[in-house]
């Protein structure tokens, strides 16, 4: 928690560099694929500073924020039509089948354990109307590697043991660099969502080319936003989607699912 409490600003993640960006975009243009018409009832499990739930609500819908850190409470309190709550994933205080949606963007991957996240999951179900809908977001199993690579780190040994910890584990431990988090494949994202009752699918989110964007900005200096480059790493996210193979290549994943 004192990661997002103290040591990074969420509110700028999605804007302030092109890979976050692009992982803005496609949430938003899947998430609108699959969203019910406007006004829906949305649950923002984890919802961070409202990131999101500044545009959906600015798309018509109702939204109710839930996170653990007073810091993000506070900062989507400013936020027009959405109401907030400090509250846990594993232990939601909504009542059975009460909301449209849920969205859990963060929480899957901040829950090191598979029966943690099966709570969060089973939470979900629990407060969605039958045929409501599931968002829940992962980090790739792989997203480090690039990542790490576009930084052009990866060839030091101290980098090579901790990338290769968080592939043989799929967990980072959260001593350096990021906090403690789980990776996920999308087989196994996939996997949890249905064991929970839901019936899903898997995106990829930014596609294969996100790493692309990191290492251009990291070695100029400058913005690649609204540049070819961009718009040709979103075209690849978007035609990669028909390829499962290709699940691998994306930073984050999104499961999309339909309570039975």
């Amino acid at each position: 928690m004192t990661f997002y409490a103290s040591t990074i600003d969420e509110a700028a993640r999605l804007s302030s560099s092109a890979d976050g960006r692009l992982e803005m975009v496609r949430t938003q243009e899947l998430l609108r694929r699959h969203l019910p018409s406007a006004p829906a009832r949305i649950l923002d499990v984890g919802g961070g500073p409202g990131t999101h739930a500044r545009w959906l609500t600015e798309d018509g819908h109702r939204v109710h924020l839930v996170d653990p850190i007073p810091r993000h409470i506070e900062q989507a309190t400013h936020i027009k039509e959405c109401t907030v709550e400090l509250g846990d994933a594993r232990e939601l205080t909504a009542e059975n089948e009460s909301y449209d949606v849920v969205l859990l963007l963060g929480p899957l991957y901040h829950l090191l354990e598979r029966d943690e996240r099966a709570r969060a999951i089973a939470e979900a179900y629990r407060v969605l109307r039958p045929g409501g809908l599931l968002a829940a977001a992962g980090i790739n199993r792989y997203a480090s590697l690039f990542e790490h690579t576009a930084f052009a780190h990866l060839y030091k040994e101290r980098m090579q043991e901790s990338i290769g910890s968080i592939l043989r584990t799929q967990v980072h431990d959260g001593k350096k660099g990021f906090t403690a988090a789980y990776f996920h494949s999308g087989e196994q994202l996939l996997e949890e969502v249905q064991d929970a009752g839901f019936d899903a699918q898997v995106f990829g989110i930014e596609g294969p080319a996100w790493a692309m964007l990191k290492a251009a900005e990291q070695y100029t200096g400058e913005s690649v936003v609204d540049t070819p480059l961009f718009e040709s790493a979103l075209t690849a996210a978007r035609m990669a989607e028909p390829y499962p193979e290709l699940l691998a290549a994306s930073s984050h994943l999104l499961a999309v699912g339909r309570r039975r």
